[in-house]
């Protein structure tokens, strides 16, 4: 730059800088220096006393001005920028902390929607138990229900599609009203049964919600055990423990396995049944009303260990609550009891009917659902009876039991459980055992058995109805029946 006019000034050429700049602030009338000669060549020190004028700034060239300001000018300058440092600072401390506050909770809300706690029960669905899980600390439901206690561990789609080989047709284990069951083998090697519940099925969401609540909790060695389950790109599906020897039917109605079920293991099989509804009814942490107990959602284990499964018609019973009526009636003809069928009534008494069906399919190794003989048009319950009544009880055994006892006392055994059969599926719900009734049945041959009445049912079938039946499971699984009820004024 172009140095000030040089009218009030001092020149010293003797010395530097260093020592201009220490003469400068000794005088308390410098205004500023600098380190060069302005007469005649040459360098030394420069002061300006007085004010300073006609300085120019050049873009390139000139030379170097100290100019000597008060402290209280440059602390201001200090202070400005140390607060603009101090601001900036604080302003990226807080955005970093709103980022991170952000993405949490859209970590927990992304978490949230893959979680199975997240779906809310349907509320205009008297039949849905999540509207029972809901209103449970309402109703004071003994061992409440909580939300966060819902969840199961989450598998990821491609995990599933990877175990069952992208669900082929060679892994697929069964099919029923609400998808598919497929087998699979995860990374670590154990095996699962994967249940895919249907797109185009309104009711498989129901049922999806309902397992997914109840049977997560409960513990028994004769229900199936859920492991997990799969809620993502559209999928719905339940993983559950695999069972080597798959469903009670695939054995009891096939000619060339069911020679492996001798009575022993027969009556193992019902015993394990009993057990099982025993728990659900009495013992665990809700009275539970299971409602589509049949043949087909009895699974076996490698020792033949019987497991109760498919809970998606399940519904929770306050303690103090004997019995529900519905006007939507779901289950599998033949299992059905009489006043849940005609009148959506539901009890226990409604499982303890389905037992008894069970009890007497595993005894004589006949279905309920597609039984018609030529010498009358009887259903099973209804052959049992008129066999029973005539004292012919004998005649409904399965012949490969007959072949495979080792006493008359076992003989016995058998008909005392056609005896118990027979309490179950009678037609007026009060006169049924319950099934801790029917648990000291089975293990006591002392103790004494009330006559049973006529079961429900028993009434003749055509050829053309039995041979509909003869469908199967499959087409069959589902009866679903609106009651529509008229009241006089």
């Amino acid at each position: 730059m172009k140095l000030p006019d040089t009218t009030a000034t001092t020149v010293d050429r003797g010395i530097g800088l260093k020592e201009c700049e220490e003469r400068c602030l000794k005088d308390c009338n410098c205004t500023a220096f600098a380190n060069t000669d302005i007469r005649n060549g040459g360098s030394g020190c420069v002061i300006w006393t007085g004010e300073i004028f006609d300085i120019k700034n050049f873009a390139k060239g000139g030379q170097d001005l100290f100019v000597r300001l008060a402290a209280a000018d440059l602390e201001d300058k200090r202070t400005k920028k140390r607060n603009i440092i101090l601001g900036l600072s604080i302003g990226v401390s807080i955005l970093l902390l709103l980022s991170f506050i952000i993405f949490r909770f859209w970590k927990r809300k992304q978490k949230q929607k893959q979680s199975v706690a997240i779906p809310k029960p349907i509320v205009t669905s008297q039949d849905s138990i999540m509207n029972e899980v809901v209103i449970s600390s309402k109703r004071h439901l003994s061992g409440e229900m909580k939300t966060e206690d819902l969840e199961l561990p989450l598998m990821d789609f491609e995990a599933i599609a990877t175990a069952t080989h992208n669900f082929s047709s060679t892994n697929k284990l069964g099919q029923g009203g609400f998808g598919i069951v497929y087998k699979g083998r995860l990374l670590d090697g154990k095996e699962i049964a994967v249940k895919r519940l249907s797109k185009m099925s309104l009711q498989g969401t129901d049922e999806f919600k309902n397992e997914v609540r109840l049977i997560a909790r409960l513990q028994h060695i004769n229900l199936v055990r859920l492991l997990g389950c799969c809620v993502d790109k559209g999928e719905k599906m339940l993983i559950y423990e695999y069972l080597e020897n798959l469903s009670l039917d695939s054995h009891l109605f096939d000619k060339s396995r069911r020679s492996n079920l001798n009575w022993q293991l027969r009556f193992d099989i019902a015993n394990g049944i009993a057990r099982a509804l025993l728990y659900l009814h009495q013992d665990s942490r809700f009275r539970i009303i299971h409602r589509d107990l049949k043949v087909s959602n009895i699974l076996l284990d490698k020792n033949m260990i019987p497991k109760i499964s498919d809970f998606g018609m399940a519904r929770i019973f306050r303690r103090d609550e004997t019995e529900a009526n519905t006007r939507k009636v779901v289950g599998t003809y033949g299992y059905m009891s009489p006043e849940y069928a005609m009148n959506g009534i539901f009890s226990v008494k409604s499982d303890v009917f389905s037992f008894g069906v069970l009890l007497l399919e595993i005894i004589s190794g006949k279905r309920s659902t597609g039984f018609y003989n030529s010498s009358g048009d009887l259903s099973l319950l209804g052959c049992v009876w008129r066999n029973w009544k005539e004292r012919k009880g004998l005649d409904i055994i399965d012949p490969i039991i007959i072949d495979s006892l080792s006493s008359t006392f076992k003989t016995h055994e058998i008909v005392r459980c056609i005896h118990i059969g027979l309490l179950c599926v009678q037609e007026r719900a009060e006169d049924r055992p319950a099934m801790s009734s029917v648990m000291v049945m089975l293990g006591s041959e002392t103790t004494t058995l009330p006559e049973p009445k006529q079961p429900a049912f028993c009434v003749g079938r055509g050829p053309l109805e039995a041979e509909l039946s003869k469908l199967g499971d499959d087409e069959w699984t589902v009866n679903q029946i609106t009651l529509s009820v008229i009241d006089a004024r």
